[in-house]
């Protein structure tokens, strides 16, 4: 930490000790970390739709990531590279099932799948 940090760290300690944030509104209530201020706007309703059915956004990260490897695998040539970008595939897959898995999805089902399907298509395009 750099010395600007520590004195900033310092005065807003020294101002809570002070009771001066005491005043301010939400004091001593809860957070929301469910809103969507982060969203684009154009992404809300999709984000809405994930997040009622179920994905946070560590799968649909790690679906992406997915995705982004099928696409170099299909345009490697050489085939080493090919091989570490297929295993590195297995392990992502291992991982987004795994956490479907704790949420006692059936990914194997294949209502699930072409559903799956269908919402990837329709939000990453």
């Amino acid at each position: 930490m750099d010395f600007s940090m520590i004195v900033s760290e310092q005065r807003i300690k020294k101002a809570y000790e002070d009771g001066e944030f005491s005043h301010l509104p939400g004091f001593g209530k809860p957070l929301n970390l469910d809103d969507d201020l982060g969203v684009p706007e154009e992404l809300k309703m999709a984000h809405r739709m994930m997040k009622n059915a179920g994905y946070t956004m560590d799968e649909m990260n790690v679906k992406k990531e997915m995705m982004r490897i099928e696409d170099m695998i299909r345009a490697c040539d050489d085939d080493e590279e090919k091989q570490e970008l297929q295993q590195n595939l297995n392990e992502k897959m291992l991982k987004y099932n795994s956490m479907l898995s704790k949420k006692r999805v059936n990914t194997n089902s294949s209502l699930f799948k072409n559903y799956e399907h269908k919402l990837e298509n329709k939000l990453l395009k």
